[in-house]
């Protein structure tokens, strides 16, 4: 007994020794991988999103409408519903002669109005001249009274005319004076009525043509073509038949700009808004937009929305495509991070063996947000720092595990 005792004893303190120099293999050859269930991360800046996947197919993100520019007949209907059109690619040919009629008769009302102008021009002068004339009459005639005044005023003093016949001068003065007031009134009103004529007249010119522009404008559009490229979604006419102005003639989808129409599980209901910010996983790209209309009717148990792109030309985006979404619930971006691993357990506080001078030294960290990848650190590592992520339960008591 006393044997095996002084052997427990020996063998206890030996164990003890054997657990404190511990070598661990570790590739350094690459970052964040896994070679003999060990691996290593490096801490870097970078965003951490906490989001749920959703799904979601790639629409056009509007159709066009084409109305009529004028009214005409269709006379030749060049596409098919469900053709592919580029833009610029005529669709319909309109009839050009209704619209030609228009704008010859609008050229001839146009060439009356401009006489007119030209007639309203040299009236206003004429009567501009008339005017003047008859004020300098008026002047001249209050000149005379005037004149007259004074000298039947020196003949007043010596008693060679009656006061009667000077007052009957004076009033023919006063009356003079009052008409010639009367006169320049009348003459500015009359220029007034004139001055308006003319703007009338012109108004007229510019609607007509405005009007003119308008249909030659018209005219150019006889040939009515793609705006943008897409597919025809429908027709409405036929060959021959006879359209008014602005009547729909052909719908499109537009083919330049896209959405995404997405759906996630009735879960999340109270997570999707519109303005959520919203990443699309395409191939190897992220494209971010936000979360637009939602539908309030639950399908299927599933909520479904549309997704605004902020690329909404992206060259790889097409018509029908499926894509996988990912909500976020919150976001920072410009962080310290790392990946995720078995050495960083639930909670906010956790202790992991960081690489420095051919030793792996454990320290305590402090985390934050977290994603399906990262988590955040917010206290304890820095950046470029390489951690190992593998969880070392085996010598979690020391504090310094030798690395070769």
């Amino acid at each position: 007994m006393s044997r095996i005792r002084n052997g427990i004893y020996i063998g206890i303190p030996l164990l003890l020794m054997a657990a404190i120099v511990v070598v661990v293999f570790i590739p350094f050859n690459s970052d964040s991988s896994e070679n003999q269930n060990v691996q290593i991360t490096t801490v870097e800046i970078g965003k951490v999103v906490r989001s749920f996947p959703g799904e979601g197919i790639v629409e056009p993100q509007s159709e066009v409408i084409i109305l009529s520019p004028a009214s005409s007949i269709i006379k030749e209907i060049l596409k098919e519903v469900g053709s592919h059109v580029n833009q610029g690619e005529p669709i319909i040919i309109l009839d050009p002669s209704p619209v030609q009629s228009q704008i010859e008769n609008i050229h001839d009302q146009l060439e009356m109005k401009q006489n007119s102008l030209r007639k309203n021009h040299l009236n206003a002068r004429s009567t501009k001249v008339d005017l003047a004339y008859n004020v300098q009459v008026k002047n001249l005639r209050i000149a005379s009274l005037k004149s007259e005044m004074a000298d039947q005023e020196q003949l007043l003093e010596v008693g060679g005319i009656s006061p009667a016949k000077f007052e009957k001068t004076k009033q023919e003065l006063e009356l003079a004076e009052q008409d010639l007031v009367m006169l320049k009134e009348k003459n500015s009103i009359k220029l007034q009525q004139l001055e308006a004529d003319e703007e009338g007249l012109r108004l007229q010119i510019d609607m007509q043509e405005k009007e003119l522009a308008a249909k030659e404008e018209a005219l150019s559009n006889m040939i009515i073509r793609a705006p943008s490229a897409g597919i025809i979604l429908s027709i409405r006419g036929k060959v021959g038949e006879k359209v008014n102005n602005d009547r729909l003639l052909i719908e499109m989808s537009d083919l330049t700009n896209f959405k995404i129409q997405g759906k996630v599980k009735d879960d999340y209901s109270e997570q999707v808004k519109t303005g959520t910010k919203v990443y699309v996983a395409l191939d190897n790209e992220k494209l971010t937009g936000v979360v637009g209309t939602v539908n309030p009717v639950i399908r299927d148990r599933k909520i479904e929305f549309d997704v605004n792109l902020r690329e909404s030309n992206h060259y790889k985006l097409r018509p029908n495509l499926n894509v996988s979404l990912d909500i976020v619930r919150e976001e920072r971006d410009s962080v310290l991070r790392i990946h995720k691993g078995p050495a960083i357990g639930r909670g906010k506080e956790h202790q992991v063996y960081v690489l420095q001078n051919g030793n792996a030294i454990k320290r305590e960290i402090r985390t934050g947000l977290r994603s399906e990848v990262y988590v955040e650190v917010l206290e304890g590592l820095s950046e470029g720092e390489r951690v190992v992520l593998s969880d070392i339960s085996s010598v979690e008591d020391l504090e310094v595990v030798e690395v070769k």
